[in-house]
């Protein structure tokens, strides 16, 4: 894998928790402009930069793009955003429930995503794809960063271990708990042979962030286009990258609400699932899924453990024996006639960072019909896919904890 050393733009350590937020997509408008309260230094006035006009503004409208650009021209003349004077790598780590996990902070190459070896395991949208890429060109930096995955290497363990043996350059605690840390690799020898080792890695993975990929990939892509002096070496073909080991990484489960049981009574809804699970009433309590192809149902106030019969998936299959496949071929299309997950109104899709309450409390309320709890897909599951090429169905994957934006900046110029 081909990466670089970058001069990062990011906040005076005493003003990084009021410059960090959460990422632009894990929120809504008016969720960003309650969050940024009077924080005249709050990120969401460069990535949701429709808070800073009249409720009800149109985020897509080309002004509020504008908005974007504007503000980080702001922030930067504030002295609320600083650019570092030489390039280097980064550590950013994370700590959650007791867990910490560490990243390396890098610019990614466009032309890697662009030929496979960044691998994905999601489709994505165009008009989402459009969105940050109009962000990108406007601000001409990428303000986020993507979520990666790499295989483990020792190497690199070592490196990291080295530098966050050191004095942190920012180290607090955000409002939901996790533990956000940072340090700065600026000598060239490490930097040189960060850069060394990852030139023998070869794949990343996405793990978060696929529209972020694209758009900054494209955005790259097309500045290579349009510049006729075009050497290869500008900061453009690069864009921001987190890069975690898959070992430190732990997907969580992605959960499944419905309206309604298509016309059947519970009885008979659950009599249909007889014809390919072993369905076991486990009591009033929604349970957590022990192992995979076993997962939870909800309905009726009743909870059911229900497994999948030998020979209803295959294990040599890396979609086919995944547990969202087994109940979107099975359950929702064969008894409940939901076919298209990613369209479909009747269907709706909770992390499972919000806990198997939140199933049992959208059912008791009426809003809606059943809920499934699934077992979480594995970092393996996730390679095997993106290895072969594949495409996970919507809604397969959630990681926590999400990353903080606003720690760094990669400008593309």
């Amino acid at each position: 894998m081909k990466v670089k050393p970058f001069r990062g733009i990011r906040p005076p350590k005493a003003l990084v928790k009021e410059v960090a937020s959460r990422p632009y997509d894990v929120l809504n408008s008016e969720e960003a402009r309650k969050e940024a309260g009077g924080n005249e230094k709050s990120l969401y006035r460069i990535i949701k930069p429709e808070i800073d006009f009249p409720v009800g503004k149109d985020e897509h409208d080309a002004d509020v793009y504008e908005k974007a650009a504007e503000n980080l021209k702001l922030f930067r003349n504030n002295g609320w955003l600083v650019q570092d004077d030489q390039e280097m790598y980064y550590v950013y780590a994370q700590t959650m429930n007791g867990k910490t996990q560490y990243g390396l902070v890098l610019g990614a190459y466009v032309e890697d995503y662009m030929t496979g070896k960044i691998k994905k395991h999601e489709l994505t949208r165009r008009d989402k794809e459009e969105d940050r890429m109009k962000h990108v060109r406007i601000t001409d930096a990428n303000m986020e960063p993507v979520f990666f995955a790499y295989p483990d290497n020792r190497e690199l363990h070592g490196i990291v271990d080295k530098v966050t043996a050191r004095e942190p350059e920012y180290d607090f605690v955000s409002a939901d708990g996790v533990g956000h840390h940072f340090w700065l690799i600026p000598d060239a020898e490490t930097v040189g042979k960060v850069t060394e080792i990852f030139d023998a890695i070869p794949a990343m993975y996405i793990a978060d962030g696929h529209h972020r990929s694209a758009a900054a990939a494209l955005v790259g892509a097309e500045k290579a286009r349009n510049n006729p002096n075009h050497n290869g070496d500008e900061e453009y073909n690069y864009f921001m990258a987190v890069c975690f080991p898959d070992s430190q990484l732990t997907i969580i489960d992605y959960n499944r609400v419905v309206k309604d049981l298509n016309g059947l009574t519970p009885d008979e809804f659950i009599q249909k699932l007889e014809n390919n699970f072993v369905v076991e009433p486990t009591g009033s309590e929604i349970q957590r899924p022990q192992n995979l192809h076993q997962f939870s149902i909800y309905l009726d106030g009743r909870s059911f453990s229900v497994t999948a019969k030998p020979g209803t998936y295959d294990d040599n299959d890396p979609i086919g024996q995944l547990d969202v496949t087994i109940t979107s071929n099975l359950v929702l299309d064969e008894i409940l006639g939901i076919k298209d997950l990613r369209s479909d109104k009747r269907i709706d899709f909770v992390g499972g960072i919000r806990g198997l309450g939140e199933l049992k409390q959208r059912v008791d309320s009426g809003e809606m019909a059943l809920a499934i709890a699934l077992y979480p897909v594995s970092m393996k599951q996730l390679m095997d896919i993106a290895d072969t090429g594949n495409i996970m169905p919507p809604k397969t994957t959630w990681f926590e904890p999400k990353l903080r934006s606003g720690l760094v900046i990669h400008q593309l110029h």
